[in-house]
């Protein structure tokens, strides 16, 4: 059984607070399986974007995890607003996730690779 959007999300922010990282909640979708987008703060002021996997991507051995494609790199702060704005469009139950954090991604989430 996979848990919902808002419980993911709530682990994710304490795991990067426990760790003396940062996160933040930049738009919040719904509760119960809105999708999930993560922000990765680089420190030149440019993010990594991280998307849900492709339903055909996912493991049967875990079906009720959660796994993430990169989908963009180097993206900066217009063109981020600009992807948040066509994604909550096309899906206004969608959460954004904001993480500033010396792990590396593949540390807190499952990274799909292609």
């Amino acid at each position: 059984m996979r848990v919902t959007s808002d419980f993911f999300v709530s682990s994710l922010i304490r795991r990067v607070f426990g760790e003396g990282g940062f996160a933040a909640v930049m738009r919040k979708g719904a509760a119960e399986a809105g999708a999930v987008f993560i922000v990765i703060r680089g420190r030149e002021g440019d993010s990594t974007l991280l998307g849900p996997a492709p339903q055909s991507g996912y493991d049967e051995k875990r079906p009720g995890g959660r796994q993430f494609v990169v989908l963009e790199e180097k993206l900066e702060e217009d063109g981020l607003s600009a992807r948040i704005t066509r994604e909550a469009r096309f899906d206004p139950d969608v959460w954004f996730v904001e993480l500033d954090t010396p792990r590396l991604p593949e540390d807190l989430v499952d990274i799909m690779k292609p």
